[in-house]
């Protein structure tokens, strides 16, 4: 697969890292996570006037028409310079899927309010009988909502949830409506995650999709490849650090890059990089073709995962304590990474489903 970028993803990409980096400089990552709604207000006007929200969304709809690979490069820039931002839950999770499975009168109206930034999170259901199922009862004017949804990221701060019943189509649930709570859970990494409560919401009719589950697993295959992304913009992030802090780090006369244990380490670590960019973007480019990619998702998120803990690991080994301490950023990187990594199923059931995609296809 050819990684070589068009001119204008190069411009994608460099004009969010140079604009991420610059506002993630210093404490500004953390600064951001500590704010109360969890990102920074101001960064994320700059992101929606530069057209990131609307970047894989229609041209008719405010969008800027590019695809599902161009958004990616955002995520990745924003996995590397640790922002904060609901840009995943809201453009990927929500925008996504309301492109493709809402009406014509939803698209006109909420893709376009997500291209001016309106928050978003999603709530893609679950019918493995492990908890979170959502409850929908049909009337004649609309559906009513029963039930729990746990580890939402940004529901505090979501204007709108898309919430996948276990029967039905899927739902634009205003966040404001009578018999919505959420809670906010203690939870490792950045994104705020919150348990929902539905008792006896009221949807109107016109707030229902054209498919239920089907938009499940968009949401699921967008934000799993969309996380790999992150994941590797991250893992590309702990590498430089890494090679960067053996290069100054003096022990015994000279340098520790200069010994051949710690050069192992770092190459080790560039092998994970390079091989989870290229099973992620084999994923995000399958997807963004609008080809089946629901093997090379679960292959990714399953590598992905694994490989870039790897790589967090690898690099606390050669920081040492420094690692650790609360002034250094590679701590707050792994705490993400091992967020991310549990994001959309963990590598144990992305292997489980490329297992079964294995023994179908034998």
């Amino acid at each position: 697969m050819d990684l070589t970028l068009t001119e204008d993803q190069e411009l994608i990409r460099t004009t969010a890292r140079d604009l991420l980096e610059s506002r993630s400089a210093g404490a500004g990552a953390r600064a951001m996570a500590d704010e109360p709604a969890g990102y920074s207000a101001a960064l994320w006007k700059e992101m929606v006037e530069l057209g990131w929200t609307g970047l894989a969304l229609p041209e008719a709809h405010g969008g800027v028409g590019a695809g599902f690979l161009e958004l990616c490069l955002v995520v990745e820039e924003m996995g590397r310079s640790r922002v904060p931002s609901p840009f995943l839950s809201t453009a990927v999770c929500c925008g996504l899927p309301l492109a493709r499975f809402g009406t014509a009168a939803q698209q006109a109206r909420w893709l376009a309010a997500i291209a001016r930034g309106r928050v978003m999170s999603a709530v893609p259901g679950r019918w493995d009988g492990t908890g979170g199922e959502i409850e929908a009862a049909e009337r004649e004017d609309g559906f009513v909502l029963d039930g729990t949804a746990l580890f939402v990221p940004y529901a505090h701060a979501a204007e709108d949830l898309l919430v996948v019943p276990r029967e039905g189509p899927a739902l634009l649930v205003d966040t404001a409506s009578p018999g919505l709570a959420r809670e906010p859970l203690d939870a490792i990494g950045a994104e705020r995650p919150h348990r929902v409560r539905f008792d006896g919401v009221a949807v109107p009719r016109d707030r229902a999709l054209t498919a239920g589950r089907p938009v499940a697993e968009a949401i699921d295959a967008y934000g799993a490849a969309a996380t790999c992304a992150a994941m590797v913009g991250a893992a590309q992030r702990v590498l430089d650090m890494t090679v960067a802090y053996a290069a100054e780090r003096e022990q015994f006369g000279r340098p520790i890059g200069a010994f051949q244990a710690v050069q192992h380490h770092c190459a080790n670590m560039a092998v994970d990089v390079l091989s989870s960019r290229f099973m992620a973007y084999e994923a995000i480019w399958r997807l963004s073709a609008g080809l089946d990619a629901a093997a090379e998702v679960s292959m990714a998120k399953a590598w992905v995962s694994e490989a870039c803990r790897r790589v967090c690991d690898t690099g606390h080994q050669v920081h040492g304590a420094i690692g650790f301490t609360y002034e250094h950023d590679l701590h707050l990187v792994s705490g993400q990474m091992a967020a991310w990594a549990l994001a959309f199923g963990d590598a144990d059931h992305h292997w489980d489903r490329v297992a079964d995609h294995l023994e179908e296809h034998a």
